[in-house]
């Protein structure tokens, strides 16, 4: 487990453990609660299992995963690691538009 903590430490350029652990929570608190918030908006648009893939997929695209990057900044600021996690939500949009967001 040691190993993949100071893995964990290299990766993310940290190199304090109580921060590591700050981090990971944050991670698991946005997790649950994007998962709430999804299960609610379902809800409200009337998606259940019989819904079809494409609804859902879309759904989940356009509603959960910006939740879920919110949810990442606001308990992110609220456990003080704010500037970490605007630092990593940039990196994974660069990521997924291979840098064509950035200014030239």
């Amino acid at each position: 487990m040691k190993n993949i903590w100071q893995k964990i430490k290299i990766h993310w350029g940290i190199t304090n453990d109580f921060q590591v652990a700050v981090i990971l929570l944050v991670f698991a608190l946005s997790g649950f609660s994007t998962l709430y918030v999804h299960n609610y908006v379902d809800y409200l648009l009337g998606i259940d299992e019989s819904s079809g893939l494409w609804i859902k997929l879309f759904v989940f695209i356009v509603i959960v995963l910006p939740v879920f990057n919110s949810f990442l900044i606001v308990w992110g600021t609220l456990l003080g690691q704010q500037k970490f996690f605007i630092k990593f939500i940039k990196t994974k949009i660069r990521l997924i538009t291979k840098g064509r967001l950035d200014k030239k």
